[in-house]
């Protein structure tokens, strides 16, 4: 296989390289572009969105969670997204299909096992680690808020993504370069999409599609 552009996001650069050096040395005329946040991610896609899969850690700066996935599958629905994670958890791979991802990669797998994940989605399949259960008891609740967070526009995800951090309407606003009166409507699209009636509820909604192990890999 040849001609790939591919894209490592994680927030450790020793592990990018190793990822990046796995997968050369397996694929021909192979292009691997490495960022450590979703910002950097978010920047060089705006300028060059041809690419052909982004390998996505789910715990850097910029991202809490499965929020980033959730903003790529937004943003860019023409990208296949794997998560490259630290999480062995069957709910936590579970809900990453559900959003939209093409693959979950345990960081346990040997560099062969990788290569064969990312190989099985190029050629447009969708891999899974094996022997992973994921018949396991859904919960109706969870599954409700990911369907009302699909709504959500690519900004206002974003903007979900900024109030779950704590930042105010002119934090955000400042951030993202447009007024306070934009940050304000789109919070009132956000509020009324997941039908809550604040933004302390909206964050405990999102929180509630991220299991508590997920703080366990946040502080890895």
């Amino acid at each position: 296989m040849a001609g790939y552009r591919l894209i490592i996001v994680d927030d450790h650069p020793l592990f990018r390289d190793a990822l990046s050096q796995a997968l050369s040395t397996k694929f021909q005329d192979l292009e691997i572009s490495e960022f450590g946040s979703l910002d950097e991610l978010s920047t060089a896609l705006e300028h060059n969105p041809d690419v052909d899969l982004i390998l996505l850690d789910l715990a850097m700066p910029g991202i809490k969670g499965l929020s980033g996935l959730m903003y790529l599958r937004a943003q860019y629905p023409e990208i296949p997204t794997v998560v490259v994670s630290a999480n062995e958890e069957s709910s936590a791979i579970r809900r990453s299909l559900e959003i939209g991802a093409s693959g979950f990669v345990p960081k346990s797998l040997s560099a062969e096992t990788i290569r064969l994940a990312i190989k099985t989605v190029l050629e447009g399949g969708v891999w899974l680690p094996p022997h992973i259960d994921l018949d396991s008891v859904e919960d109706e609740e969870a599954n409700e808020i990911i369907a009302r967070l699909s709504t959500l526009t690519p900004q206002q995800v974003r903007v979900l993504i900024m109030l779950s951090e704590g930042l105010l309407n002119k934090q955000i606003a400042y951030d993202l370069g447009v007024s306070e009166a934009t940050i304000k409507a789109h919070v009132s699209a956000i509020l009324q999409k997941l039908g809550v009636d604040s933004r302390t509820q909206a964050v405990i909604a999102v929180n509630k599609i991220d299991p508590m192990h997920w703080q366990n890999e946040l502080k890895s």
